[in-house]
């Protein structure tokens, strides 16, 4: 059965949605109220050109929420455990946000644009509601906004090459999550080494929405040389590479989960003099330690069909987990997934299933991540 997305107006465009158009999208998700790309009509295509050459990404859906004011720093660190006192002027820093039980509500990049100003490129939820009604009511100096900042993404081993003929080499000596305010034919930008893939590749913020279709144009003629083409975050490079989207993995209703069964251990500062929203949560679960972890996971039999809603983990007649997507990749010769479960589970040893449309598969816990990137 064929199913269409409505293009209406309660759903916000992106700046390159008439570009992304007129290169032949041909479906789209919606993320942050936002419609973002799905796929070009080329799947295959999309993921090699990502792991051999160079794709460019409409995400703009991957919003900001900038903290500008006397107060920022202070809030900015509030928001997150992690400590952000030696974040320096042009450092991106990766910060969990958890609410006040210590459940994760987002994990976004922290951009440090200025001592009083910030930006947190967010995964899919209303954060600036959330950052706004912290600020207010502890009468902090600070204003909580969503700029006119909407990302594109160059990614792939060739990207480098991309981004180097459109701005120049000094490119090439940015370090990984760091950035840079730069402008490219007028249009001004921050240019940040970064990106949702592990084959590396570079992100540039727009900062005047009205010039979407130029800078796409821009890109696209700089790529020419090495083959670009457009496509999407993909979600089988995803999971081959281990990477973590909230929204899939966790949510803060239908699926929860702390920083530390996700992985995020090494990045709480706990006993750091600062205070954060559920750090006296987060001291609680260190204490009482993490019964579940997230695994990879290799599903036996043929190829599955991906992008699963979360599905529950089966041993015997217990659920002991879920696992949050799979897919078939070509590149392990093998289905994949990546989920939580019960540690107590791992160590048992008896057989794990979950139920697909078409019956029962039995799978085996994997290390993460499948595959990496360069």
């Amino acid at each position: 059965m064929n199913y269409s997305i409505h293009i209406g107006p309660n759903i916000r465009q992106s700046p390159y949605f008439q570009a992304t158009v007129a290169d032949g999208v041909r479906s789209f998700s919606v993320y942050n109220h936002m419609y973002i790309p799905g796929t070009f009509g080329d799947p295959e295509g999309e993921y090699q050109r990502l792991m051999t050459g160079v794709v460019m990404w409409d995400v703009a859906a991957q919003r900001q929420v900038e903290l500008h004011g006397p107060d920022a720093a202070r809030l900015a660190q509030y928001l997150t455990p992690r400590d952000l006192s030696k974040t320096r002027v042009g450092q991106g820093r990766y910060v969990p946000i958890c609410d006040h039980d210590g459940w994760l509500i987002n994990d976004p990049v922290l951009l440090k644009l200025a001592e009083d100003r910030f930006w947190l490129s967010i995964a899919d939820s209303d954060l600036v509601l959330w950052a706004g009604a912290i600020a207010r009511e502890r009468g902090w100096q600070v204003e909580v906004f969503e700029p006119d900042v909407s990302p594109l993404a160059i990614q792939g081993p060739k990207a480098e090459d991309v981004t180097a003929a459109l701005f120049g080499d000094w490119v090439r000596e940015l370090k990984y999550f760091w950035f840079k305010q730069t402008e490219l034919q007028g249009i001004p930008l921050v240019l940040a080494r970064s990106g949702w893939s592990k084959q590396g590749g570079f992100e540039l913020y727009l900062q005047d929405g009205s010039r979407g279709w130029d800078l796409w144009q821009a890109v696209k003629a700089a790529g020419a040389a090495f083959d670009i083409g457009p496509g999407a975050p993909n979600d089988i490079e995803r999971l081959e590479s281990g990477l973590i989207s909230y929204g899939a993995d966790m949510r803060r209703q239908e699926f929860r989960a702390s920083p530390f069964e996700m992985g995020f251990a090494s990045l709480l500062a706990l006993d750091a003099s600062f205070d954060c929203v559920g750090k006296a949560a987060l001291l609680g679960m260190r204490a009482a330690g993490t019964k579940r972890q997230r695994s990879g996971f290799i599903i036996d039999g043929p190829a599955v069909v991906g992008n699963a809603a979360p599905l529950t983990l089966w041993q015997g007649g217990s659920a002991v987990g879920w696992v949050s997507e799979i897919a078939h990749s070509k590149r392990l010769a093998a289905n994949i997934g990546v989920g939580l479960v019960d540690g107590a589970a791992l160590d048992g040893g008896a057989a794990l299933h979950i139920n697909l449309p078409e019956g029962a598969r039995s799978l085996r816990p994997a290390s993460l991540p499948f595959a990496g990137g360069r």
